[in-house]
């Protein structure tokens, strides 16, 4: 599974959220699972979406034919797009669908790991943050994706902002220590994303 991530800086919000909602479009494309997002939490007027695409070659395809039909309702609502994507690694709880109606809000994580770190990074991925997110209360389920040189994503959704709060003040800290996580990532950015509803296809 292929995962895209889109961050972009709205600056016409009416028309951003009615362009928004014309990705409704992407229900009929082959190979597409499921897109959602919505505004950060610690930055206004940012964006994060996040797509699902069974392989690229689907998504490769979707961008030739009718990526740019669909994108037009938005043209001048937005500055500053970034869009990376990812490979699927591995879930983070087992069972990940790309779905976000019941998720209230998304934690990601963008890590640029060392070279000589990346196995121990992924290894501590499994064995350290996932049973511990796994067995959080009001964790759903969540995503470890790759991307060439050394880039890592790692979202998890959740049914709320408090459940999430809660773990990441009692738990973060103690497991960063215990996954040596300093000593792995060489640079790392992150988000907690206020999904909005209207805008899940």
């Amino acid at each position: 599974m292929l995962v895209k991530w889109i961050r972009c800086t709205v600056v016409d919000r009416r028309g951003f959220e009615r362009g928004q909602r014309k990705w409704a479009g992407l229900l009929g494309e082959p190979g597409f699972r499921g897109q959602g997002g919505g505004w950060s939490r610690a930055r206004p007027g940012v964006v994060h979406l996040f797509g699902f695409w069974e392989s690229r070659a689907f998504y490769d395809s979707f961008m030739t034919r009718s990526h740019d039909r669909l994108a037009a309702a938005q043209s001048g609502t937005f500055r500053n797009v970034q869009v990376r994507l990812f490979e699927h690694r591995f879930d983070v709880k087992v069972g990940f669908r790309p779905q976000f109606g019941d998720a209230d809000v998304v934690r990601f994580a963008h890590c640029q790991v060392r070279e000589d770190r990346v196995e121990h990074f992924t290894l501590m991925q499994e064995k350290v943050w996932n049973p511990a997110m796994a067995g959080s209360p009001g964790m759903l389920r969540g995503v470890f994706g790759e991307a060439p040189g050394r880039e890592f994503l790692v979202l998890s959704m959740w049914n709320s902002g408090a459940e999430h709060g809660k773990y990441r003040e009692d738990r973060v800290e103690r497991l960063a220590l215990r996954a040596q996580t300093e000593a792995d990532v060489a640079a790392i950015t992150g988000d907690v994303v206020q999904i909005e509803q209207a805008w899940t296809v």
